[in-house]
Protein backbone atom coordinates (compact mmCIF):
# COMPACT_ATOMS: atom_id res chain seq x y z
CA UNK A 1 0.00 0.00 0.00
CA UNK A 2 2.81 2.28 1.07
CA UNK A 3 4.05 1.71 -2.28
CA UNK A 4 1.08 2.38 -4.36
CA UNK A 5 0.31 6.16 -2.43
CA UNK A 6 3.83 6.89 -3.58
CA UNK A 7 2.87 6.22 -7.26
CA UNK A 8 -0.72 8.32 -7.03
CA UNK A 9 0.94 11.16 -4.81
CA UNK A 10 4.42 11.72 -6.16
CA UNK A 11 3.22 10.74 -10.20
CA UNK A 12 4.16 14.44 -12.13
CA UNK A 13 1.30 16.47 -13.24
CA UNK A 14 1.35 17.87 -16.57
CA UNK A 15 -0.21 21.26 -17.31
CA UNK A 16 -1.71 22.02 -20.88
CA UNK A 17 0.84 25.39 -20.73
CA UNK A 18 3.59 22.70 -20.57
CA UNK A 19 4.90 23.22 -17.07
CA UNK A 20 4.95 20.41 -14.84
CA UNK A 21 4.17 19.71 -11.00
CA UNK A 22 6.54 17.43 -9.38
CA UNK A 23 3.72 15.79 -7.55
CA UNK A 24 -0.29 16.00 -6.66
CA UNK A 25 -0.02 17.86 -3.37
CA UNK A 26 -1.01 21.32 -3.17
CA UNK A 27 -0.85 23.92 -0.56
CA UNK A 28 -3.75 25.44 -0.43
CA UNK A 29 -4.26 28.90 -0.94
CA UNK A 30 -4.74 30.92 2.38
CA UNK A 31 -5.16 34.75 3.21
CA UNK A 32 -1.42 34.17 5.65
CA UNK A 33 -1.66 38.32 6.46
CA UNK A 34 1.78 38.28 6.02
CA UNK A 35 2.24 41.19 4.26
CA UNK A 36 3.32 44.59 5.33
CA UNK A 37 0.05 46.59 5.68
CA UNK A 38 1.57 48.90 2.82
CA UNK A 39 0.88 45.51 0.39
CA UNK A 40 4.47 44.04 0.50
CA UNK A 41 6.02 40.89 0.68
CA UNK A 42 7.78 40.28 4.15
CA UNK A 43 10.78 38.35 5.25
CA UNK A 44 8.35 36.41 7.47
CA UNK A 45 6.24 35.34 4.67
CA UNK A 46 9.22 34.22 2.74
CA UNK A 47 10.41 32.19 4.80
CA UNK A 48 6.95 30.41 5.26
CA UNK A 49 6.76 29.78 1.83
CA UNK A 50 9.82 28.64 1.57
CA UNK A 51 9.23 25.70 4.06
CA UNK A 52 6.41 25.16 2.19
CA UNK A 53 8.81 24.24 -0.60
CA UNK A 54 11.19 21.94 1.38
CA UNK A 55 8.71 20.57 2.65
CA UNK A 56 7.63 18.76 -0.52
CA UNK A 57 4.82 20.60 -2.13
CA UNK A 58 4.74 20.50 -5.79
CA UNK A 59 3.04 23.97 -6.05
CA UNK A 60 2.24 26.81 -3.01
CA UNK A 61 -0.45 28.83 -3.66
CA UNK A 62 -0.47 32.55 -2.02
CA UNK A 63 -3.92 33.19 -0.61
CA UNK A 64 -5.43 36.86 -1.89
CA UNK A 65 -2.79 39.13 -3.52
CA UNK A 66 -4.52 41.77 -4.56
CA UNK A 67 -4.50 43.47 -7.89
CA UNK A 68 -5.52 46.48 -6.75
CA UNK A 69 -5.18 48.53 -3.22
CA UNK A 70 -8.54 49.64 -3.41
CA UNK A 71 -10.91 46.29 -2.62
CA UNK A 72 -8.23 44.25 -0.12
CA UNK A 73 -9.66 40.78 1.90
CA UNK A 74 -7.42 42.56 4.80
CA UNK A 75 -4.85 44.83 5.08
CA UNK A 76 -1.93 41.88 5.53
CA UNK A 77 -2.89 41.42 1.76
CA UNK A 78 0.05 41.50 -1.51
CA UNK A 79 -0.69 43.78 -3.90
CA UNK A 80 0.56 43.32 -7.49
CA UNK A 81 1.09 46.79 -8.63
CA UNK A 82 3.97 48.25 -10.72
CA UNK A 83 4.92 50.64 -7.35
CA UNK A 84 5.19 47.09 -5.40
CA UNK A 85 8.73 46.64 -3.07
CA UNK A 86 9.69 44.51 -6.29
CA UNK A 87 12.92 42.92 -4.53
CA UNK A 88 10.75 41.88 -1.26
CA UNK A 89 8.67 40.06 -3.99
CA UNK A 90 11.22 38.48 -5.80
CA UNK A 91 12.71 37.17 -2.68
CA UNK A 92 9.37 35.63 -1.49
CA UNK A 93 9.00 34.36 -5.29
CA UNK A 94 12.86 32.79 -5.39
CA UNK A 95 11.99 31.43 -1.51
CA UNK A 96 8.80 29.76 -2.60
CA UNK A 97 10.10 27.70 -5.38
CA UNK A 98 13.16 26.00 -3.90
CA UNK A 99 13.45 21.77 -3.77
CA UNK A 100 11.60 21.78 -7.18
CA UNK A 101 8.45 23.71 -5.84
CA UNK A 102 6.55 25.88 -7.62
CA UNK A 103 4.88 29.42 -6.54
CA UNK A 104 1.58 31.07 -7.49
CA UNK A 105 -0.06 34.12 -6.38
CA UNK A 106 -3.98 34.15 -6.08
CA UNK A 107 -4.97 37.53 -8.14
CA UNK A 108 -7.79 38.71 -5.47
CA UNK A 109 -10.23 41.42 -5.41
CA UNK A 110 -12.96 41.46 -2.90
CA UNK A 111 -15.88 43.33 -4.73
CA UNK A 112 -18.71 43.17 -1.68
CA UNK A 113 -16.55 41.65 1.11
CA UNK A 114 -13.91 44.59 0.47
CA UNK A 115 -12.18 44.73 4.06
CA UNK A 116 -14.76 47.76 5.53
CA UNK A 117 -12.00 49.87 7.62
CA UNK A 118 -9.72 50.21 4.27
CA UNK A 119 -12.22 50.39 1.59
CA UNK A 120 -15.84 51.12 -0.39
CA UNK A 121 -17.11 47.56 -0.90
CA UNK A 122 -18.55 47.36 -4.06
CA UNK A 123 -19.85 44.37 -6.19
CA UNK A 124 -21.78 43.60 -9.19
CA UNK A 125 -24.83 44.52 -8.11
CA UNK A 126 -25.91 46.94 -4.90
CA UNK A 127 -27.08 45.10 -2.26
CA UNK A 128 -28.54 46.13 1.38
CA UNK A 129 -28.79 43.45 3.31
CA UNK A 130 -28.33 42.55 7.05
CA UNK A 131 -24.49 42.47 7.89
CA UNK A 132 -23.38 43.92 4.11
CA UNK A 133 -24.52 46.68 2.19
CA UNK A 134 -22.00 47.99 -1.34
CA UNK A 135 -22.46 49.82 -4.28
CA UNK A 136 -22.58 48.10 -7.95
CA UNK A 137 -20.08 48.51 -10.18
CA UNK A 138 -20.40 50.25 -13.62
CA UNK A 139 -19.92 48.82 -17.08
CA UNK A 140 -16.54 51.13 -17.21
CA UNK A 141 -15.30 49.21 -13.80
CA UNK A 142 -16.08 46.01 -14.80
CA UNK A 143 -14.41 46.40 -18.01
CA UNK A 144 -11.13 47.74 -16.59
CA UNK A 145 -10.67 44.40 -14.52
CA UNK A 146 -9.51 42.35 -17.22
CA UNK A 147 -6.50 44.71 -17.46
CA UNK A 148 -6.09 45.07 -14.14
CA UNK A 149 -5.41 41.12 -13.82
CA UNK A 150 -3.65 41.14 -16.31
CA UNK A 151 -1.07 43.69 -15.17
CA UNK A 152 -1.03 41.82 -11.62
CA UNK A 153 -0.08 38.96 -13.58
CA UNK A 154 2.50 40.42 -15.46
CA UNK A 155 3.81 41.77 -12.23
CA UNK A 156 3.82 38.60 -10.79
CA UNK A 157 5.84 37.05 -13.63
CA UNK A 158 8.40 40.19 -13.46
CA UNK A 159 8.59 38.83 -9.85
CA UNK A 160 9.93 35.20 -10.65
CA UNK A 161 6.40 33.35 -9.35
CA UNK A 162 6.10 30.74 -11.43
CA UNK A 163 2.68 30.69 -12.35
CA UNK A 164 -0.86 32.74 -11.41
CA UNK A 165 -4.70 31.22 -10.17
CA UNK A 166 -7.36 33.55 -10.50
CA UNK A 167 -9.69 33.94 -7.85
CA UNK A 168 -13.30 32.97 -8.48
CA UNK A 169 -14.19 31.34 -5.26
CA UNK A 170 -15.36 31.92 -1.70
CA UNK A 171 -17.48 34.61 -1.78
CA UNK A 172 -14.88 37.30 -3.45
CA UNK A 173 -15.41 39.52 -6.93
CA UNK A 174 -15.68 36.80 -9.55
CA UNK A 175 -17.72 34.33 -7.54
CA UNK A 176 -20.02 37.16 -6.61
CA UNK A 177 -20.30 37.30 -10.61
CA UNK A 178 -21.17 34.01 -10.72
CA UNK A 179 -23.39 33.97 -7.95
CA UNK A 180 -27.36 34.86 -8.91
CA UNK A 181 -27.24 36.14 -5.39
CA UNK A 182 -24.76 38.85 -5.50
CA UNK A 183 -25.29 39.23 -9.36
CA UNK A 184 -28.66 40.99 -10.40
CA UNK A 185 -27.04 42.59 -13.31
CA UNK A 186 -29.43 42.27 -16.53
CA UNK A 187 -26.63 43.63 -18.91
CA UNK A 188 -24.21 41.49 -21.13
CA UNK A 189 -22.76 40.76 -17.18
CA UNK A 190 -25.61 39.09 -15.85
CA UNK A 191 -28.22 36.98 -16.48
CA UNK A 192 -27.40 33.43 -17.52
CA UNK A 193 -24.61 31.82 -16.48
CA UNK A 194 -22.53 32.44 -19.85
CA UNK A 195 -23.22 36.27 -18.42
CA UNK A 196 -22.15 35.31 -15.80
CA UNK A 197 -19.07 34.11 -16.26
CA UNK A 198 -18.22 37.05 -19.03
CA UNK A 199 -15.73 39.04 -16.98
CA UNK A 200 -14.07 35.81 -16.10
CA UNK A 201 -13.31 34.65 -19.83
CA UNK A 202 -12.73 38.41 -20.30
CA UNK A 203 -10.08 38.47 -17.62
CA UNK A 204 -8.43 34.84 -18.36
CA UNK A 205 -8.01 36.06 -21.86
CA UNK A 206 -6.02 39.21 -20.96
CA UNK A 207 -3.69 37.72 -18.56
CA UNK A 208 -2.85 35.03 -21.12
CA UNK A 209 -2.02 37.57 -23.97
CA UNK A 210 0.14 39.51 -20.99
CA UNK A 211 1.90 36.20 -19.63
CA UNK A 212 2.29 34.63 -22.63
CA UNK A 213 1.39 30.56 -23.70
CA UNK A 214 4.05 28.85 -21.28
CA UNK A 215 3.38 30.53 -18.10
CA UNK A 216 0.78 28.85 -15.74
CA UNK A 217 -2.74 30.44 -15.44
CA UNK A 218 -4.92 28.69 -12.40
CA UNK A 219 -8.65 29.37 -11.18
CA UNK A 220 -10.39 28.33 -8.40
CA UNK A 221 -13.85 28.25 -8.11
CA UNK A 222 -17.03 27.53 -6.11
CA UNK A 223 -18.65 24.38 -6.83
CA UNK A 224 -21.83 26.09 -4.53
CA UNK A 225 -21.77 29.16 -2.33
CA UNK A 226 -23.84 26.79 0.08
CA UNK A 227 -26.02 29.66 0.30
CA UNK A 228 -30.14 29.66 -0.55
CA UNK A 229 -30.11 31.61 -3.73
CA UNK A 230 -26.66 31.42 -4.41
CA UNK A 231 -24.46 29.38 -7.24
CA UNK A 232 -25.90 26.29 -7.55
CA UNK A 233 -23.91 23.03 -8.63
CA UNK A 234 -25.68 22.91 -11.88
CA UNK A 235 -24.33 26.08 -13.46
CA UNK A 236 -21.20 25.77 -11.11
CA UNK A 237 -21.35 23.00 -13.77
CA UNK A 238 -21.89 25.33 -16.89
CA UNK A 239 -18.86 27.54 -15.68
CA UNK A 240 -16.83 24.71 -15.57
CA UNK A 241 -17.86 23.52 -19.63
CA UNK A 242 -16.91 27.14 -20.22
CA UNK A 243 -13.33 27.34 -18.42
CA UNK A 244 -12.96 24.01 -20.40
CA UNK A 245 -12.92 26.75 -23.71
CA UNK A 246 -10.24 29.10 -22.06
CA UNK A 247 -6.58 28.50 -21.71
CA UNK A 248 -6.48 27.75 -18.29
CA UNK A 249 -3.91 24.76 -16.72
CA UNK A 250 -5.36 24.42 -13.36
CA UNK A 251 -8.97 24.21 -11.86
CA UNK A 252 -9.32 24.42 -8.37
CA UNK A 253 -12.51 23.34 -7.31
CA UNK A 254 -14.06 24.50 -3.42
CA UNK A 255 -17.14 25.98 -2.31
CA UNK A 256 -18.78 28.16 0.46
CA UNK A 257 -18.15 32.07 1.23
CA UNK A 258 -17.64 34.57 3.61
CA UNK A 259 -20.57 36.16 3.10
CA UNK A 260 -21.64 37.63 6.51
CA UNK A 261 -23.63 35.41 8.85
CA UNK A 262 -22.95 32.21 6.62
CA UNK A 263 -20.93 29.11 8.05
CA UNK A 264 -17.10 29.62 7.08
CA UNK A 265 -16.29 27.75 4.16
CA UNK A 266 -13.23 26.76 6.29
CA UNK A 267 -14.52 26.52 9.36
CA UNK A 268 -16.66 23.12 8.37
CA UNK A 269 -17.32 20.70 11.51
CA UNK A 270 -17.05 17.81 9.23
CA UNK A 271 -14.52 15.23 9.45
CA UNK A 272 -16.14 12.49 7.38
CA UNK A 273 -13.78 13.34 4.47
CA UNK A 274 -13.02 15.41 1.27
CA UNK A 275 -15.83 17.96 0.59
CA UNK A 276 -16.94 18.39 -3.32
CA UNK A 277 -15.16 14.98 -4.40
CA UNK A 278 -18.62 14.42 -6.16
CA UNK A 279 -18.88 17.68 -7.52
CA UNK A 280 -15.35 17.30 -8.81
CA UNK A 281 -15.53 13.85 -10.70
CA UNK A 282 -18.20 15.14 -12.41
CA UNK A 283 -16.27 18.33 -13.39
CA UNK A 284 -13.44 15.85 -15.09
CA UNK A 285 -16.38 14.78 -17.36
CA UNK A 286 -16.95 18.09 -18.95
CA UNK A 287 -13.35 19.45 -18.77
CA UNK A 288 -9.92 18.47 -20.49
CA UNK A 289 -8.12 20.29 -18.07
CA UNK A 290 -6.55 19.52 -15.01
CA UNK A 291 -8.40 19.28 -11.95
CA UNK A 292 -7.27 19.92 -8.04
CA UNK A 293 -9.67 19.45 -5.25
CA UNK A 294 -9.35 21.78 -2.29
CA UNK A 295 -11.65 21.30 1.31
CA UNK A 296 -12.03 18.43 3.92
CA UNK A 297 -8.99 16.52 3.23
CA UNK A 298 -7.10 15.53 6.19
CA UNK A 299 -5.91 12.55 5.48
CA UNK A 300 -3.63 10.67 3.75
CA UNK A 301 -5.82 7.86 2.76
CA UNK A 302 -8.61 10.94 1.82
CA UNK A 303 -6.18 12.17 -0.57
CA UNK A 304 -5.15 8.66 -2.33
CA UNK A 305 -8.91 7.86 -2.52
CA UNK A 306 -9.30 11.56 -4.24
CA UNK A 307 -6.83 10.59 -7.15
CA UNK A 308 -7.89 6.99 -7.62
CA UNK A 309 -11.51 7.43 -7.59
CA UNK A 310 -10.56 10.19 -10.41
CA UNK A 311 -12.29 12.45 -9.20
CA UNK A 312 -9.42 14.99 -9.37
CA UNK A 313 -5.52 15.34 -10.45
CA UNK A 314 -4.45 17.00 -7.74
CA UNK A 315 -5.46 17.77 -4.02
CA UNK A 316 -4.96 20.92 -2.22
CA UNK A 317 -4.19 21.07 1.87
CA UNK A 318 -4.37 24.05 3.78
CA UNK A 319 -4.62 24.13 7.46
CA UNK A 320 -3.29 20.47 7.57
CA UNK A 321 -0.34 22.15 6.39
CA UNK A 322 0.05 24.76 8.74
CA UNK A 323 -0.12 21.95 11.34
CA UNK A 324 2.79 20.07 9.61
CA UNK A 325 4.33 21.93 6.62
CA UNK A 326 6.54 19.15 5.55
CA UNK A 327 3.89 16.56 5.24
CA UNK A 328 3.62 16.77 1.73
CA UNK A 329 7.42 14.97 2.08
CA UNK A 330 6.22 12.71 4.65
CA UNK A 331 3.12 11.63 2.95
CA UNK A 332 5.27 10.88 -0.27
CA UNK A 333 8.30 9.28 1.79
CA UNK A 334 5.80 7.25 3.57
CA UNK A 335 7.67 8.13 6.50
CA UNK A 336 5.06 10.21 9.07
CA UNK A 337 1.18 9.76 10.02
CA UNK A 338 -1.48 12.32 9.33
CA UNK A 339 -1.61 15.45 11.37
CA UNK A 340 -3.69 16.09 14.35
CA UNK A 341 -5.83 18.67 14.06
CA UNK A 342 -6.93 20.41 17.51
CA UNK A 343 -10.10 20.77 19.39
CA UNK A 344 -11.42 24.16 21.21
CA UNK A 345 -13.76 23.65 23.65
CA UNK A 346 -14.66 27.68 23.64
CA UNK A 347 -14.50 29.01 19.95
CA UNK A 348 -15.52 32.64 19.58
CA UNK A 349 -16.40 33.81 16.15
CA UNK A 350 -13.62 33.85 13.61
CA UNK A 351 -11.68 32.17 16.48
CA UNK A 352 -10.49 29.15 14.80
CA UNK A 353 -9.82 30.87 11.66
CA UNK A 354 -7.09 33.35 13.34
CA UNK A 355 -5.74 30.62 15.20
CA UNK A 356 -4.44 28.86 12.06
CA UNK A 357 -3.65 32.63 10.81
CA UNK A 358 -1.66 33.16 13.57
CA UNK A 359 0.17 29.90 13.28
CA UNK A 360 1.21 30.96 10.13
CA UNK A 361 2.89 33.60 11.51
CA UNK A 362 4.83 31.27 14.05
CA UNK A 363 5.62 28.91 11.21
CA UNK A 364 6.92 31.87 9.47
CA UNK A 365 8.99 32.81 12.59
CA UNK A 366 10.52 29.22 12.96
CA UNK A 367 8.81 29.68 16.41
CA UNK A 368 5.62 27.16 16.33
CA UNK A 369 7.35 24.72 19.09
CA UNK A 370 6.53 27.73 21.58
CA UNK A 371 2.79 28.61 19.81
CA UNK A 372 0.36 28.04 22.78
CA UNK A 373 -2.28 30.36 21.60
CA UNK A 374 -6.11 29.54 22.07
CA UNK A 375 -8.88 30.89 19.84
CA UNK A 376 -9.94 33.65 22.09
CA UNK A 377 -5.99 35.02 22.20
CA UNK A 378 -5.38 34.75 18.91
CA UNK A 379 -8.78 36.55 17.64
CA UNK A 380 -7.57 39.22 19.58
CA UNK A 381 -4.05 39.32 18.45
CA UNK A 382 -4.72 39.01 15.15
CA UNK A 383 -7.46 41.70 14.97
CA UNK A 384 -5.29 44.09 16.71
CA UNK A 385 -2.43 43.15 13.84
CA UNK A 386 -5.16 44.22 11.39
CA UNK A 387 -6.23 47.20 13.06
CA UNK A 388 -2.44 48.52 13.06
CA UNK A 389 -1.95 47.53 9.44
CA UNK A 390 -5.52 49.23 8.54
CA UNK A 391 -3.44 52.35 9.22
CA UNK A 392 -0.84 51.99 7.27
CA UNK A 393 -2.39 50.76 4.52
CA UNK A 394 -4.85 53.90 4.54
CA UNK A 395 -1.65 56.01 4.60
CA UNK A 396 0.02 54.04 2.29
CA UNK A 397 -3.16 54.26 -0.31
CA UNK A 398 -4.59 57.30 0.53
CA UNK A 399 -3.74 59.08 -3.13
CA UNK A 400 -3.84 56.24 -5.05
Amino acid sequence: MATENLSILGQPLQLPCGAQLSNRIIKAAMSDSLGDGEGNATAIQARLYERWAHGGVALSLIGEAQVGPHFPEKPGNLVLTPDTDLAALRDLATRGAQSAAQIWPQLGHAGALAHGPISTPKGPSPLDVDGLTCDGMTVAEIQALPQIYAQAATVAQQAGFTGVQVHAGHGFLFSQFLSPLFNKRDDAYGGPVAGRFRIIDETITAVREAVGPSFPIGIKINSTDMLDGGLTEADALEAVRLLDQTSVDLIDISGGTYFPGAASSSDGKSVAGPNFADFAKRAKAVTSVPIMLTGGIRTKAQAVSVLQSGAADAVGLARAMVLNPSLAKDWLQDRGGDPQFPRFSSTPHGGITAWYSMRLTALGQDAEPAFDEDPASALAAYDARDAERSIRWLKRFSDT
